[in-house]
């Protein structure tokens, strides 16, 4: 029989590691079940770890009272809106509803009719409107004024469900004072928020490139969503439709529009009794700014007079042909009632404060002589 070889230098070392580790281990289990309880132990006969206690609650201030007296009074007079599109699904070929925005809405009075911006509705082929406990109504659209960025529209419901929103002005407004706005921006509804009145008689563009006048510069945080939501002054009344911000990347950046609600109760009612607004006019067609420009003519030039119209009893001209096919230069409109008319947005912008039968001043420019006529303004279309 063989011996066994003799253990080599490597495997007395492997022996001895092994036997160092035993022995670690077992002094760590005789620490621990000796000294760890005892900590352990120590760390539970101190003191009873309790909630901290709620300070007393201190008076509100004035102003947050009045704040929270003015989103109680009004958030249930604010509308949720959902504009959908109607599509076809791809396999069924079904009509299925795809949503494509939100905003913001107010309820104008007690008959269902609820007053938002134009461009939050715009090619929607449904909508939705969700008042205050989540109660949701189809809706569907009365009248809408583009140049104006307002739309009015109409839901089923009670009278007793309807909270109208109180009506303010915009007359009287003053750079410094108080605003609210209370709105659904990104979905987020019934969200309020504060600031001021920062500039008043500012002018913006409408999605139909018309000039909105008077409108109110605000730096209440307005965000996508707050379209069509209200901008109240401290008593809770509507001054405003909130309905534009500036701001390069998209979100709020302090600067916040809304149209001035002296307009919106000049405009609603038409748009409730007719569908549209009934604009006053003199009953002319004019050339377009880009065409006048090149012509250095300062007014706006008219192409056409309507005849009958205001502007034909009152003897204006519009372009006339001359000998040679040689063509003669209509008259150019300079001023309305003492106010200078250099485009024809401006001129519209000034027709837009009339109403039909006004009786305006009419200052033109023939053949290089100013003149004055008087006319009465009619319905156009």
């Amino acid at each position: 029989m063989r011996e066994p070889a003799p253990p080599t230098q490597r495997s007395r070392l492997a022996i001895l590691l092994a036997l160092v580790l035993l022995v670690a281990g077992l002094a760590g289990l005789f620490f621990s079940k000796n000294h760890g309880e005892e900590s352990i132990g120590s760390r539970d006969a101190g003191p009873e770890v309790q909630p901290r206690r709620v300070s007393a609650l201190p008076a509100l201030g004035l102003d947050e009272r009045a704040t929270i007296e003015v989103f109680e009074k009004a958030s249930p007079s604010v509308a949720f809106i959902v504009n959908s599109a109607i599509r076809r699904d791809f396999f069924s070929l079904n009509p299925i509803e795809v949503p494509q925005g939100s905003g913001s809405g107010v309820v104008w009075d007690e008959s269902g009719h609820i007053i938002t911006n134009f461009h939050v509705v715009y090619g929607a082929d449904a909508i939705l409107v969700v008042l205050g406990e989540n109660r949701e109504y189809e809706a569907r659209v009365v009248g809408v004024a583009p140049d104006q960025d307002i739309a009015v529209l109409r839901i089923r419901a009670s009278g007793d469900k309807l909270v109208p929103i109180s009506i303010g002005s915009s007359r009287d407004l003053k750079v410094g004072q108080k605003v609210l706005a209370i709105g659904n921006p990104f979905g987020l509804d019934h969200t309020l928020t504060t600031g001021i009145v920062s500039a008043i008689g500012r002018t913006i563009k409408s999605m139909t490139g018309r000039t909105i006048e008077g409108v109110i510069q605000t730096d209440a945080a307005i965000n996508p969503g707050n379209s069509g939501g209200p901008l109240l002054d401290s008593a809770g009344r509507l001054i405003g439709i909130n309905t534009q911000i500036v701001s390069p990347s998209g979100g709020f950046a302090g600067i916040g529009f809304a149209v001035p609600v002296d307009m919106i109760n000049r405009i609603v009612p038409q748009l409730i009794r007719h569908g549209k607004v009934i604009r006053a006019g003199v009953g002319v067609s004019v050339i377009p700014d880009t065409t006048t420009a090149r012509w250095d003519v300062h007014g706006v030039v008219i192409r056409q007079v309507e005849p009958g119209g205001p502007a034909d009893l009152a003897g204006l001209k519009g372009l006339r042909s001359g000998g040679g096919g040689r063509i003669s230069l209509g008259d150019v409109v300079t001023a309305i009632d003492g106010e200078a008319v250099r485009t024809v947005d401006g001129l519209l912008t000034i027709l837009d404060r009339h109403k039909v039968g006004d009786v305006v001043m009419v200052e033109v420019v023939r053949e290089g002589r100013s003149r004055q006529v008087t006319l009465t303004l009619q319905e156009i279309e």
